[in-house]
């Protein structure tokens, strides 16, 4: 799945002090929910989802979310924040079978 799964990120690249901004985020991940079962086999397909997201700011978390299986597939989220320093995003999405996919994006604030 890591080949297929791919985490994208929207942070504007400047922001005056105090401003807000806005971060949106999506990844791409087929997000298996373990009651399909395999059309060749008739098994079970096993549950796969994205279970964790994770924003952190110069090593601080800021934005967290656990995830139920009832989130569709490419999970979308958006948030917005206080830009009061200049620092790099770190996005973590953690799956079921324990990939973790990542991306980092930096912010300098005027």
């Amino acid at each position: 799945m890591a080949g297929k799964t791919k985490p994208r990120v929207k942070v504007p690249k400047t922001a005056a002090k105090g401003d807000v901004v806005t971060i949106k985020t999506l990844i791409s991940h087929k997000m298996e929910t373990g009651l399909r079962k395999d059309k060749k086999t008739g098994k079970v397909v096993p549950r796969n989802i994205i279970k964790k997201f994770l924003v952190k700011f110069d090593g601080e978390d800021v934005f967290s979310v656990d995830i139920d299986p009832a989130i569709s597939a490419n999970p979308y989220f958006q948030f917005t924040m206080k830009a009061e320093k200049t620092g790099e995003f770190e996005f973590v999405w953690i799956d079921d079978k324990g990939e973790t996919f990542s991306k980092k994006s930096k912010l300098t604030v005027n």
